[in-house]
């Protein structure tokens, strides 16, 4: 009987989902592990009072948790302090932004955003990058030889300073060995490009943990839109037979899954783990473009991402004069 935990749960869609699989058809539980299931498997953090609530409900509606009781989702920020207790499995996807901030109201009574970093004694680096912080946390969620999957923008797979120290922290202290990159807007809005990260806590032994990383391109020559073209289970089962979740040391490599040793991802400049390798087709063949309403929908999530940068910068100056 393994626990699972969010750190930023949301309205517990990884929650309800990995509760699907353990009660899918043909699955046998026992008494004691429907019991623990109810009760003890799910865990998290959602900080928005509202949300939280939905979570709670949608986990009651599927007979997960009591009405009564302590409430298994705590309306905290995950990232104050050190978890309480380690966990078996980490299923998350951090809240977008690379700033974490809280509104706070000046002497002259005016709001202002004051940028939030965290000083934990078991974090690798100080910053107030929040997808960074998010990494560092739930590695420290995690049980020895415990798993997590976590999703992430593509900023965190190459930016400088303290992301470099800290993808070199993660490859040494734990096994990540699969990144699916995923195509642009399917969990993030306004152009963000994401990926899953997966990887395996490890003993803190003095050694280096991730012998190799296997990356699955779902990215290029992809074309997803979250209304018109949605990304559906279908379009994963490649990646699934490709993880080889029965044993995944006996992976073979495809066009879209490849494997980089750890001596060679290291050697890149700032540890980048920013990879890739096919050829994007539509740059050299402008006769088989996506249809008009997929390239529209792409030019709009490209300028909605600019625009979003641009007020970054502009809120930044705006803090500093």
């Amino acid at each position: 009987m393994k626990t699972i935990a969010d750190p930023a749960c949301g309205t517990g869609g990884f929650f309800l989902g990995a509760y699907h699989w353990l009660t899918r058809p043909g699955a046998q539980l026992n008494a004691a592990q429907k019991k623990f299931l109810r009760d003890q498997t799910f865990s998290g953090n959602e900080i928005v009072p509202n949300t939280r609530r939905l979570c709670l409900m949608n986990l009651f509606l599927h007979n997960i948790g009591e009405l009564s009781g302590e409430p298994s989702v705590e309306r905290s920020d995950a990232l104050i302090a050190e978890p309480r207790h380690k966990v078996d499995y980490v299923l998350a996807n951090p809240p977008f932004g690379k700033k974490s901030s809280m509104t706070i109201t000046n002497e002259e009574g005016e709001e202002d955003r004051e940028t939030l970093t965290y000083q934990r004694q078991d974090f690798w680096e100080t910053t107030s990058n929040k997808q960074l912080n998010f990494l560092q946390h739930i590695v420290s969620m995690l049980k020895v030889d415990s798993k997590a999957a976590v999703v992430l923008p593509d900023n965190v797979l190459f930016e400088g300073g303290a992301g470099e120290k800290i993808r070199r922290k993660l490859l040494e202290n734990c096994d990540v060995h699969t990144i699916l990159r995923l195509p642009t807007g399917i969990f993030y809005a306004q152009g963000v490009k994401a990926n899953v990260v997966f990887f395996d806590n490890a003993p803190k032994d003095g050694r280096v943990h991730t012998q190799g990383v296997w990356f699955y391109d779902l990215r290029t020559n992809k074309h997803f839109t979250l209304k018109t073209r949605p990304l559906k289970l279908d379009d994963l089962q490649d990646f699934i037979g490709c993880y080889h979740p029965e044993n995944r040391h006996q992976r073979q490599e495809t066009e879209r899954f490849r494997y980089y040793p750890y001596e060679e991802l290291i050697a890149r400049d700032k540890a980048s783990l920013d990879i890739f390798w096919l050829k994007d087709d539509s740059l050299d063949n402008l006769a088989d473009l996506p249809p008009p309403d997929v390239l529209q929908q792409e030019i709009i999530d490209h300028l909605e991402a600019a625009l979003a940068a641009f007020r970054d910068v502009a809120a930044g100056l705006g803090r500093s004069t």
